[in-house]
């Protein structure tokens, strides 16, 4: 009886051990990027496996993310779309001369449009190709997002204080409150600086935690 009792439990130790190694091994292999040109040491890193195994974020090719080229307004348009999962098939199209339906950022632009969270120019251009700012990446979180936006400017970031659009200091201020950002020093934001394709995917990985969103589990390598 004992030893049918002892093999039982050396039965079910070993279905266990197998579990766990089978589970942790697709774990790893979840947590995987394509990337040669993003390792462990990137700060970045972290950020970049886990919104590209969620299908948010691309590559610039298939085997380079290119972490340190600026994010341009069509591709932050497609990942935020991606990463708030809205309906980019079924929305009004805004008629941006620029933003033909046939772009791959057509459905993206167009339901963040109809969301509020972005606008075109005065003359009826989106400019997908050009590089976005980091005060302009603090709005289109606070609004895609749904952020509770700050009423106050408590930052020491000094560039921010000096900002003449009180608009801008206050989601810049809403990403302060929320731990989403730490500055590019420890007085500065740099809102006029162009966002860099790395500290895009940082910036959405940190708003999905703030955000209690898609974030049940995170495993990488």
């Amino acid at each position: 009886m004992v030893n049918n009792r002892s093999l039982a439990l050396k039965a079910v130790t070993v279905l266990l051990v197998t579990i766990l190694f089978l589970g942790t091994t697709l774990h790893t292999k979840a947590g995987s990027i394509p990337f040669t040109d993003v390792d462990k040491l990137n700060t970045h890193y972290e950020s970049i496996v886990y919104l590209y195994n969620e299908g948010i974020i691309y590559g610039k090719s298939s085997t380079k993310y290119q972490p340190f080229s600026h994010a341009t307004r069509g591709e932050t348009a497609l990942f935020i779309a991606n990463a708030l999962e809205l309906d980019t098939k079924n929305v009004k199209n805004p008629n941006f001369k620029d933003v033909p339906i046939t772009s791959k950022y057509y459905g993206a632009i167009a339901a963040l449009v109809q969301i509020g969270v972005v606008k075109g120019y005065s003359d009826r251009t989106f400019k997908p190709e050009n590089p976005l700012t980091r005060s302009q990446m603090a709005k289109m979180l606070t609004l895609g997002f749904e952020l509770s936006k700050s009423i106050s400017l408590k930052t020491n970031f000094n560039d921010v204080k000096k900002m003449p659009d009180s608009e801008s200091r206050l989601y810049i201020q809403t990403l302060i409150d929320y731990k989403i950002t730490t500055g590019t020093t420890t007085n500065t934001f740099s809102p006029y600086a162009n966002l860099l394709r790395g500290q895009l995917a940082t910036f959405i990985y940190r708003t999905l935690q703030q955000s209690g969103d898609r974030l049940e589990v995170l495993n990488v390598e």
